[in-house]
């Protein structure tokens, strides 16, 4: 199994995935699946061709393949098309290790919700802060903020109302 800390490379060739979404995708190799170890998703930093990199998930797609979605910003910094072919360069990441921006911080602390967010599963915290940082304008980032503080919330709210049943 493939640990955190992790830089693996291939060339895969990249997909549409979806019509009329504007996202792509590109295949991860099996040899690469493989030696990831699961059927479930693995967050990674990638990049494409050598530019700015990103984070994203692996995806699980069945029949024990790994995809690896990328959006129009990754593919514009790249300058590559649906259909080229691309260098991926991917790192693995820990789950557990997410570095919180600081107005998201900010936001927590505001509400008093920290603890509430770190209480989180991984994965949400990871995804949220994904959402969060993947925003293109201030005001969208705004909203996703002050999601990611509404999350911490209503979870922890849900946990106390389990408690007292």
């Amino acid at each position: 199994m493939i640990k955190p800390g992790a830089v693996l490379r291939f060339q895969a060739r990249l997909e549409n995935w979806a019509k009329g979404m504007d996202y792509c995708a590109v295949a991860v190799p099996a040899r690469i699946t493989q030696a990831l170890g699961t059927k479930k998703a693995v967050l990674v930093m990638a990049s494409l061709n050598g530019c700015e990199p990103f984070e994203v998930s692996l995806f699980p797609a069945g029949g024990g393949k790994h995809y690896m979605r990328v959006r129009a910003q990754a593919r514009r910094h790249a300058k590559v098309l649906e259909g080229d072919l691309v260098k991926v360069r991917i790192r693995i990441l820990d789950r557990r290790q997410v570095d919180l921006p600081h107005d998201l911080i900010a936001a927590l602390t505001d509400a008093n919700a920290s603890k509430k967010f770190d209480a989180l599963t991984p994965g949400k915290r990871s995804y949220a802060v994904r959402k969060i940082n993947a925003a293109a304008r201030p005001e969208t980032r705004k909203r996703r903020i002050a999601e990611a503080v509404e999350l911490a919330l209503g979870e922890a709210e849900q946990r106390t109302d389990r408690g007292m049943r």
